[in-house]
């Protein structure tokens, strides 16, 4: 495959950066950290003018109809630039309402993420659960013309403000997905206090929630698989992100921090960490890139693909995290220091839609079960 980017891709990722830079800077992601809204408005209503709710949408309900490499692009400007904001999940929830929602949900749900007037959220992931199919345990059960949920969710990204839950249950034992009103009776949102404070994460209860049968989606077990895989691929993109910037305020630090008379980075034990990190960020970009390119390309390997870039994204967040803390010292370790900041990205990034453990497993099953393509 070839991982060069069409000038599009390229003017898309240019544009995204600037937006960021100047309108969401560091800075700016430290006051927000202090509030409780998911999003600042101004901020999401530039993205919106720029094609982000949409970008991934059908082109006769508002969107550009592009695929999961535009959209890890911009994930990985995202996780570059600790940006807070619903793109991810919307997008998540987009794709899947795309690929499995009646007509009448489509009409009324895509045109509204697209415009950026409203945004949306999976409720996936349970706690002490794994974040695999076999974690979700809560219920969905029908009862006359609707479908009665209950259980609860953890770690739903922007859930606050969200308008819609895309809530996965389990219906007769098998897994399925069910569009829900944030505002609906029963549901009750929580934020928690999570280790990466540049986004909002909350906790949804579903006590009893009522949900029409035309809310539920035409997506089973395998559908939603492949829907965790497109989340997984976007999460390593933010990853990505967060990876090369951490190598960049690295190689910054070693070449200005002078010890013994000279630049710390002349000293042969710090280029060979540097240089570790830097091989790990060029993984991490052929991981990612290939598994988008797979999904969008249906190809036989995409789910390995997804599984194999998660798992060495998952382990290699955390290694470069840690290799620029223990170049920068203790100064990178303060509050006061942008370093901190993007530890606690990548340390959430690695357990995020799945710790390296989940992808691995997965992706022996997957191996297993195809040994000739293995």
């Amino acid at each position: 495959m070839n991982f060069e980017l069409s000038e599009e891709q390229g003017m898309l990722r240019e544009a995204s950066r600037d937006l960021l830079s100047d309108r969401a800077p560091i800075a700016h992601v430290r006051a927000w950290m202090e509030r409780d809204e998911d999003v600042d408005p101004e901020v999401w209503r530039l993205t919106a003018d720029l094609g982000w709710p949409g970008l991934g949408l059908p082109e006769e309900y508002g969107g550009s109809g592009q695929g999961l490499v535009e959209l890890a692009l911009v994930a990985e400007e995202m996780g570059r630039a600790l940006g807070r904001g619903p793109f991810a999940p919307t997008a998540i929830v987009g794709r899947a309402l795309a690929d499995a929602g009646s007509p009448g949900l489509r009409a009324e749900v895509l045109p509204a993420l697209a415009a950026g007037s409203s945004w949306a959220t999976w409720a996936f992931a349970e706690p002490r659960a794994p974040w695999s199919l076999d974690g979700v345990r809560a219920a969905a059960r029908a009862d006359g013309d609707a479908f009665v949920l209950d259980g609860v969710k953890t770690a739903v990204q922007d859930a606050g403000g969200a308008r819609w839950l895309l809530v996965t249950a389990r219906q007769d034992g098998v897994p399925a997905s069910f569009v829900v009103d944030r505002d609906a009776s029963g549901v009750t949102v929580r934020r928690q206090r999570v280790l990466d404070p540049t986004r909002a994460f909350h906790e949804v209860l579903l006590d009893g929630v009522r949900v029409p049968h035309d809310r539920r989606l035409a997506a089973g077990p395998e559908e939603i698989q492949r829907l965790l895989d497109d989340a997984s691929v976007l999460r390593c993109a933010d990853a990505l992100g967060a990876m090369r910037r951490m190598l960049e305020l690295t190689v910054e630090h070693t070449t200005t921090r002078v010890q013994f008379g000279q630049p710390i980075g002349t000293f042969q034990a710090v280029k060979h960490a540097a240089a570790d990190m830097a091989l790990l960020v060029h993984g991490t970009h052929a991981a990612t890139s290939y598994a988008a390119m797979a999904a969008d390309a249906g190809a036989d390997d995409a789910a390995r693909a997804a599984c194999a870039a998660a798992s060495y994204v998952a382990a290699g967040a955390g290694e470069v995290a840690g290799r620029a803390l223990q170049l920068h010292g203790g100064v990178g370790f303060t509050w006061e220091h942008d370093l901190h900041l993007y530890l606690r990205r990548a340390r959430a990034d690695s357990v995020l839609y799945g710790d390296a453990a989940v992808h691995r497993d997965r992706l022996c099953t997957l191996l297993r079960s195809s040994p000739a393509s293995a």
